[in-house]
């Protein structure tokens, strides 16, 4: 069984979704951060919107880094954010 994992949305992902974090408890089926990603556009029209473009969305498990490929188990925080620009 997962266990509950905080959710944080930055950027145009937080405007999307409405909300700038959430603790969800996904599915047992939902291992890795693209299982993530299709699992939580799913569960609403604003999800939808937020990651309708899901390949440019940069994510950080625990504050490191990751590819979307990345396993969740163990995760205490998941950040999804849009790429960042240089200036």
């Amino acid at each position: 069984m997962s266990q509950p994992i905080k959710l944080s949305y930055f950027a145009w992902v937080r405007e999307r979704i409405g909300r700038p974090d959430e603790t969800l408890q996904p599915p047992a089926d939902v291992r890795t951060v693209a299982d993530l990603i299709a699992w939580l556009s799913a569960r609403g029209e604003e999800y939808a919107y937020a990651f309708e473009k899901a390949t440019v969305i940069r994510v950080a498990i625990d504050r490191k880094h990751v590819k979307q490929d990345s396993p969740i188990e163990g995760a205490r925080e998941i950040a999804f954010f849009p790429p960042m620009t240089g200036g």
